[in-house]
């Protein structure tokens, strides 16, 4: 299926298409024939530089080289390891490590990699093989397409290795709907490439002949939004629910006229939120998708209804049903299947599920689980996320079973937070804890036990070990922490000592 819905949709449009605009990045368009001359001239690189992992590095900076890399890695039948160019060096390395990685290619010239090989792709001669005569070389379905290291709880980053027959599922199961793009549409992609979602923003156009608008790292994400909505007309946009809260100062100042769908998508969907934003995207069909990177990009979803009663809990709108081709059920403890309004662990198969994180038996054990179901055995993941499903079908979303939080979008662990900070504090205990600030996105508040001299030492350090999302925007320090009934922690007590 990666070949039907992914490659040679993407091929035919470069060839059909090749004077109409691809991309427009930082207010700069290229047009189908020189993303795919780039992709040539990556290809031909690869070629000449050599590689023994098929697993290969990408530094995600935002321009035409990154993107027209993605599909130069896939063409040559291997598969892409995003690496934040903001995210420490040594973190980067331990993905490099992880993932057997021994080429990295990258637009940049400050490329901090060691005992790696290097593709400079900013600069290379184009055109010195004519796309247009080129095909992708064959790779099986079951072979990787790409790798996302996502936050673990044990300070090192776990990798979520994605399939081409997951990927092409997901694409297949994504325009069955109803999404009816075409080369007409600008369609918004405003996440980091080490971010699922961020496939699927520039899959879908990309495949169809439309343009993808980009957001520069370093713009203001959501005022940058603002502006491509207003001078571009997008008429695709795919958001997360904290990037809306942020435009709501200028709710009375948006009128999309252009948009014709928006997903919204990474956290949970206030409906309250929706109901107001739909008025600036008036002629818009909203959808809520929800999907965690196991089950590649989005399973599930929900169309919100502008006239008539929308599902929701606790003012968060319904994730909806399950996409074609996955199955989601909801279990207890013993993962036995819980009746119509039960709370219990969402747990999803299908197609678009991973084999399984990359080098991790414990966690594959600890997360995946075969269950029989009308005399045929197929194999769950345990999402984490406590629902219900209602006599419907429909998903509702209550929360995290663990201490997984999300963000803008990005799912971390808080126990990796912990982790560097208690090497930090030479071993006294830290808490983190997720909170909601005065414009309701989430944060992150670090309690320390004990002395703590400099939190800007601690910030610090935690800046050197990992992304900026992840750093904590409070450090609190406590004489000692305050336990339950069971002897833990209290995490609910400390949450509430946030000023």
């Amino acid at each position: 299926m990666f070949y039907e819905y992914v490659l040679t949709p993407f091929f035919r449009m470069v060839r059909e298409s090749g004077t109409n605009n691809a991309f427009c990045i930082n207010e700069r368009f290229y047009t189908y024939n020189e993303l795919g001359s780039c992709v040539s001239a990556i290809r031909e690189k690869i070629r000449l530089t050599g590689y023994k992992s098929r697993n290969v590095g990408l530094v995600a900076n935002d321009d035409i080289e990154t993107y027209a890399a993605i599909f130069a890695i896939w063409s040559e039948g291997l598969a892409y390891v995003p690496l934040h160019p903001q995210q420490p060096a040594e973190r980067s390395m331990e993905i490099i490590a992880q993932a057997d990685i021994d080429l990295v290619i990258s637009s940049g010239i400050n490329n901090p990699f060691t005992g790696v090989k290097i593709i400079e792709s900013a600069g290379l001669q184009t055109g010195e093989k004519d796309f247009k005569n080129q095909s992708p070389e064959e790779a099986p379905e079951e072979a990787l397409a790409y790798i996302l290291f996502t936050s673990g709880s044990t300070g090192k980053p776990k990798g979520v290795p994605l399939m081409r027959s997951n990927v092409g599922a997901f694409m297949k199961s994504f325009f069955e709907v109803g999404f009816d793009v075409t080369a007409a549409d600008r369609c918004l992609q405003c996440f980091d490439l080490t971010f699922d979602v961020s496939v699927q923003s520039f899959l879908t156009p990309l495949t169809r002949g439309a343009c993808v608008y980009t957001i520069p790292h370093d713009q203001i994400k959501y005022s940058y939004v603002y502006g491509l909505m207003d001078d571009h007309r997008l008429t695709f946009g795919v958001m997360a629910p904290s990037m809306i809260r942020y435009l709501r100062p200028y709710f009375d100042e948006i009128n999309s006229q252009s948009m014709r769908y928006c997903i919204l998508t990474a956290e949970a969907s206030p409906v309250e939120l929706i109901r107001e934003w739909s008025a600036c995207i008036p002629q818009a069909e909203i959808y809520d998708f929800y999907g965690p990177t196991e089950a590649t990009i989005y399973c599930t979803y929900y169309k919100y209804s502008r006239t008539g009663i929308n599902k929701d809990l606790n003012g968060m709108l319904s994730i909806g049903k399950p996409m074609n081709g996955v199955h989601a059920i909801i279990t207890d403890e013993a993962r036995n299947i819980l009746a119509a309004g039960s709370k219990g662990e969402l747990c999803i198969s299908g197609d678009q599920l991973t084999a399984g994180y990359w080098n991790n038996p414990e966690k594959n054990k600890e997360s995946f689980f075969e269950l029989e179901l009308d005399g045929v055995t197929e194999r769950f993941y345990k999402t984490g996320d406590l629902c219900y499903m209602d006599e419907a079908g429909d998903i509702m979303y209550s929360g995290r079973l663990d201490f997984q939080v999300k963000i803008q979008g990005y799912r971390i662990e808080l126990g990796e937070i912990e982790h560097h900070a208690r090497i930090c504090v030479n071993g006294r205990n830290a808490i983190a804890v997720a909170f909601q600030n005065s414009t309701g996105n989430t944060e992150i508040a670090l309690f320390v036990e004990g002395d703590l001299e400099n939190p800007v030492l601690l910030t610090d350090y935690l800046k050197s070990k990992m992304p900026y999302y992840m750093v904590p925007t409070k450090i609190i320090r406590q004489d000692n922490f305050p336990l339950n009934t069971n002897g833990k922690v209290d995490r609910n007590k400390l949450k509430a000592l946030i000023a």
